[in-house]
């Protein structure tokens, strides 16, 4: 079931029931797992995917004048220019996030045109992006959030608002799991829309269609904003770029470890990305800027999958995943593709740390975890890394803060709701 491997999980569950005939649980997910697979043939034989994009298609029907906004909406106003398009403002971005905290509901028509806006940013950046950190500017690189949007505005109230000298980078798995997944993602977009060269995203393994069905998100924005948008979403997470090089431009400082890995110039450089690195050694920089991603969902393997969803492992080598998709990587394995790729340090997200944060392989590679007790029941504290132009990484801890009594998980389809850790 974690692995969306529904066909086989409904076997295992009749050998269990073959062994224990009266153990309801096992029936009640065994039945839900069944009417999951129905749900999911159903909707691939009248999906298709239409030959338009759903961006194609919510462009038509704006320009239709076919979604206009409530004449009794009382929020925060896009602006209409004089062309007759909407623009973004800070002032809307701040009065958005009032009036989300307050527990309202942006326009549908608002909601298009955040997704829209930011897809506009996305597919001008290749699958990886490069992102030089100049003298005075610093970067906050902020791991999975998981749809929990009030420790999300405690978390950007730590790292301050993106700007011309303060990066953010969120490091996928903004969706799922959370029940404010919607106000998370419109967040972030926002940002993106407003401040391209500021606020850099790149995708999770939550980011795509499969999870988003299992584990919540889908039925949000289906509940929220209707069928449209939630096709919208899909699409515009495909854009979404799958990793990050974060290049502080200034020599590091003589404090640091002897004998890091450098660029050739002699500087830092951090690779990001949700998962981590791959099933064979010799993945370069240029192959992962080469992955055409747009329209495309991760699959059960190649370059795009191993990205989202490998995990570190403590033993030399590579093993299987825990999660029963991608690997694990062992140190050698990290300290050989830094040193062919001339990269300082892997910073990665995708797995719960107790302290939001973990340095790993012998510095080369660290993850970073922002979800404070994690679905109101994992305990752990939230974390961000800082890193400014010479290359110096500060580690901060938050954590979790009060939220509106909606459990996790509230819009998850089937009844698969003890499926934690993926």
């Amino acid at each position: 079931m974690q692995t969306l491997q529904y066909q086989r999980a409904v076997s295992d569950f009749k050998k269990i029931l073959a062994i224990e005939p009266k153990n309801e649980q096992v029936r009640g997910q065994m039945v839900a797992t069944q009417k999951l697979i129905r749900k999911i043939e159903f909707e691939k034989a009248i999906e298709k995917e239409d030959e338009e994009s759903p961006v194609k298609a919510c462009l038509d029907i704006i320009a239709d004048r076919a979604c206009e906004v409530e004449k009794d909406y009382a929020g925060p106003q896009l602006q209409k220019q004089d062309d007759g398009k909407l623009s973004i403002t800070l002032e809307f971005v701040e009065g958005m996030i009032q009036w989300f905290k307050d527990g309202k509901k942006l326009p549908k028509r608002y909601v298009w045109e955040i997704v829209l806006g930011a897809h506009d940013q996305f597919v001008k950046e290749q699958s990886l992006v490069d992102v030089p950190i100049a003298e005075g500017v610093t970067v906050d690189v902020i791991g999975d959030v998981h749809g929990q949007y009030y420790d999300v505005l405690h978390l950007f109230s730590l790292t301050g608002k993106p700007s011309e000298k303060h990066y953010l980078l969120m490091n996928g798995d903004l969706v799922d799991r959370g029940s404010w997944s919607m106000e998370v993602i419109l967040t972030a977009f926002a940002y993106k829309w407003l401040y391209p060269k500021y606020m850099y995203i790149n995708r999770g393994n939550h980011e795509a269609k499969e999870m988003n069905r299992a584990y919540g998100f889908e039925g949000e924005a289906k509940h929220k904003h209707g069928e449209q948008t939630y096709k919208l979403f899909t699409h515009v997470f495909t854009a979404m770029p799958l990793a990050t090089l974060i290049s502080p431009t200034q020599p590091p400082s003589p404090k640091v470890r002897k004998n890091p890995i450098l660029s050739a110039e002699g500087r830092k450089r951090f690779f990001v990305v949700h998962g981590g690195l791959f099933s064979k050694d010799e993945v370069t920089l240029d192959d992962i800027r080469k992955i055409p991603r747009i329209g495309k969902q991760p699959g059960q393997n190649g370059l795009m999958s191993e990205l989202l969803w490998t995990d570190p492992q403590e033993q030399p080598g590579r093993g299987p995943s825990k999660r029963g998709l991608g690997i694990s990587f062992g140190p050698d394995v990290t300290k050989r593709w830094c040193e062919l790729n001339k990269v300082t340090g892997i910073i990665r997200s995708h797995e719960v740390r107790q302290d939001g944060y973990q340095i790993e392989h012998d510095g080369l590679c660290t993850t970073v975890f922002s979800a404070p007790n994690y679905v109101d029941q994992g305990g752990n504290k939230g974390a961000f890394i800082r890193i400014d132009a010479a290359g110096t990484e500060e580690y901060f801890q938050f954590e979790a803060q009060p939220h509106p009594p909606m459990k996790p998980m509230a819009y998850m389809q089937g009844g698969l709701g003890n499926l934690m850790s993926m």
